[in-house]
């Protein structure tokens, strides 16, 4: 092509992780040259979805977000005469076009009929559930069961701490008692899992091998878990690879004083597929509304339970909630309406407050509801839902402008 770039028809019917990138660089590459030439790219960059947004990918998928100040968004607006077709045309010969995401940024996509479509879809999921994969958040995300009980060849495309996290996660979704071990110098026991039970409590030790297909477990692996079983006095030991095992190991796991589990990805599969069907999609449930109504009753002035976000281009949007519940990584929030203490007489542009009281219990249903990821950045604690940035409302009446 004459611009250099990766020709799709050259590329292979799913190409991998290394082909895509390849793929991106040279788009990118295109879009930088263009810019300079143009004499626009300044203070100008790309991010991935993964990088920028931390969110939950859609359809369409993007390929690459091109991130600005300055001229090149006033070129893609129109500002410059004929530059946003010509930007336009440059990534449809590629098969890619894009959109303004915000004031400095715009989503680059792949055509709905290119062949590329479906494998950026599928990365981006990909790096989505691998950013779940966290000691707190599975009881909130289900998509993290539910890929891999679609797809539990991506087992092994984990690194072998978080397929000790999710096998962790998924003990916990069963309703166990569990303890993660600290990764390295374990003790050869990746996960304890406890059950309660009215006759006495069953200890279960699990250990986790992430291998290759190709490379099978043998007989020292599996005698090496059954004898700190035996030190530990547990009840049962479950071993667990992405991979399988020898005879020789199938034996000794049979003939064991202590009952030894030998599980596989096709084990892992079926236990996410458990797990994800056990997690309930309608997220008001996950809290009662007695709870919510204490909460409502306890809420203080500048409580930092109750958070906003500022949301719009070329226009600001305030967004209310109530951080329901929370964990390290995650949180559950409730969104709530705003009550308007000052316009400019048209409602267009004003200020505004939560509307915080006994009516917001009515708000509990599975459309105020949502999911967020929780971070903490210099001891301040935000939110992010892959679209808005919740923080802590200060108390003081948010500005409003609904004019474009």
């Amino acid at each position: 092509m004459s611009d250099g770039s990766q020709d799709l028809n050259t590329v292979a019917e799913t190409p991998s992780d290394s082909e895509l990138d390849a793929i991106v660089a040279d788009l990118q590459r295109s879009i930088q040259e263009w810019a300079t030439r143009h004499d626009l790219w300044f203070d100008c960059g790309f991010q991935s979805y993964a990088e920028r947004i931390n969110g939950e990918p859609g359809e369409p998928p993007v390929a690459t977000i091109l991130h600005f100040e300055g001229d090149l968004g006033r070129a893609l607006d129109g500002d410059f005469d004929g530059l946003d077709m010509e930007f336009f045309d440059l990534l449809q010969r590629q098969g890619f076009w894009y959109e303004r995401n915000d004031g400095v940024s715009a989503h680059i996509y792949p055509e709905d009929d290119s062949p590329l479509f479906q494998p950026f879809l599928d990365r981006g999921n990909w790096q989505w559930v691998c950013g779940l994969v966290q000691q707190d958040v599975a009881d909130v995300y289900e998509e993290l069961y539910s890929h891999f009980a679609k797809r539990p060849e991506d087992l092994y495309r984990l690194d072998w701490r978080e397929f000790e996290i999710l096998l962790f996660r998924i003990f916990q979704a069963q309703g166990f008692t569990c303890e993660l071990g600290p990764g390295s110098n374990d003790g050869g026991v990746d996960v304890r899992v406890l059950q309660r039970d009215p006759l006495g409590d069953i200890l279960t030790l699990v250990q986790a091998k992430r291998y290759a297909p190709r490379n099978k477990i043998d007989i020292s692996a599996v005698a090496a878990l059954h004898g700190i079983a035996d030190v530990e006095a547990a009840q049962k030991s479950i071993f667990v690879t992405t991979s399988d095992y020898l005879p020789s190991a199938r034996t000794f796991a049979g003939r064991t004083r202590i009952p030894m589990t030998l599980a596989t990805s096709a084990d892992v599969q079926e236990w996410c597929r458990d797990a994800s069907d056990g997690i309930i999609r309608d997220k008001s449930k996950l809290v009662t509304p007695q709870a919510v109504s204490t909460l409502l009753q306890g809420l203080a002035p500048r409580d930092p339970r109750v958070v906003y976000a500022q949301t719009g281009y070329s226009v600001i949007v305030n967004q209310f909630a109530i951080v329901l519940k929370e964990t390290k990584h995650a949180a559950l929030l409730m969104a709530i309406p705003s009550q308007t203490i000052s316009d400019d007489g048209y409602g267009q542009r004003g200020y505004e407050v939560p509307e915080i009281g006994p009516t917001c219990i009515e708000r509990l249903t599975r459309g105020t509801v949502f999911r967020v990821k929780r971070s903490v950045h210099n001891g301040e604690v935000s939110y992010w839902d892959g679209r808005n940035l919740y923080s802590a409302w200060d108390g003081k009446p948010a500005l409003f402008d609904l004019c474009d």
